[in-house]
């Protein structure tokens, strides 16, 4: 098992090299000359040119890149050309909405769509697995903006139950935090509902039919403990794999949650930095995605050794 978790650790260093080469490029390969761009069309050739040895574009590409990667190891992603701060402190004042946000939304998501896949796969055919699949496509159908819009109609504006925009921090209280998040999260955790359930609806439907399953029914287990242990805890790898793409994906969704329901996290400052061409922030953002995104691969990759016992090295 150790062995196993080395070599997938081992494997995620030329992932991280090569996303940390592209992050780098992307201030290269926009179109036209970077410092032009930032210095605006009414700059003269002395003060692009002060833009060009400040963003360090008068040395070659492995040194800068060198340079840069050696920084960004110590934990300095440069400074903001327009703010001045440096993308570190930007981005350690916007995780927390972010972070707050994909933490609610995969708690919702699971803890609905896991039960609503059992459920479903439990009663196969009828009713109940009908509606259960209609909620999947609907889920899948149906853009996030969209239902973010038509939840703040409902639920904001005309019965005033959740707030329609900002975010409270958790040091400010448990409920004002939870509040402001319940409709994006709910929101965004639309479509990861639909994806678990029809996973987990699948991959029950395939161990219910299996032997051990018929022995526990015959010896009397109890229907609950049949479904949710003995069944449930074969079919974690799917799930747990799905989940963890979802938690992956779930990064996309959050800049247009977060651009709709005006909360101030990296997702919106990702948008903010775009649309000013502030190309430190956009690279350090980036980066930090990328490696959460790796990070998560790596964890769904080792939580095998937990679920499969075919993995022991």
């Amino acid at each position: 098992m150790s062995v196993y978790i080395a070599r997938r650790i081992l494997a995620t260093l030329p992932v991280m090299a090569f996303v940390m080469i592209f992050v780098f490029s992307l201030l290269y390969l926009a179109p036209g000359d970077p410092a032009a761009i930032l210095a605006g069309d009414q700059a003269s050739d002395t003060e692009i040119a002060a833009i060009r040895t400040q963003l360090g574009l008068d040395r070659s590409f492995p040194v800068r890149f060198l340079e840069w990667a050696g920084n960004v190891l110590q934990g300095d992603f440069g400074v903001s050309i327009f703010t001045r701060l440096p993308v570190s402190t930007m981005i350690l004042q916007r995780i927390e909405p972010t972070l707050s946000l994909m933490v609610v939304t995969l708690v919702m998501a699971i803890g609905v769509a896991v039960p609503l896949g059992v459920v479903a796969a439990h009663n196969r055919g009828r009713l109940v697995d009908r509606v259960v699949m209609l909620i999947a496509v609907l889920g899948f159908s149906v853009p996030v903006f969209v239902i973010g819009y038509v939840l703040a109609y409902v639920l904001a504006l005309k019965f005033h139950l959740l707030p329609v925009q900002g975010y409270t921090p958790l040091s400010e209280g448990f409920w004002p935090w939870l509040r402001n998040l319940l409709l994006p999260a709910a929101t965004l955790a639309g479509v990861y509902v639909a994806l678990i359930a029809r996973i987990t609806r699948a991959t029950m439907l395939e161990i219910l039919s299996e032997d051990y399953i018929r022995t526990a029914r015959a010896k009397g287990v109890s229907e609950r403990i049949v479904l949710f242990v003995h069944a449930l805890r074969n079919a974690a790898v799917p799930i747990v794999t799905v989940i963890g793409l979802g938690i992956a994906l779930m990064i996309s969704g959050a800049v247009v949650i977060e651009s709709v329901f005006a909360l101030p996290g990296l997702g919106r400052l990702t948008v903010d930095s775009i649309l000013r061409r502030d190309y430190p922030v956009i690279q350090g953002v980036i980066l930090i995605f990328s490696f959460v995104y790796v990070l998560i691969n790596l964890l769904i990759d080792i939580s095998y050794t937990l679920f499969d016992p075919r993995i022991r090295y």
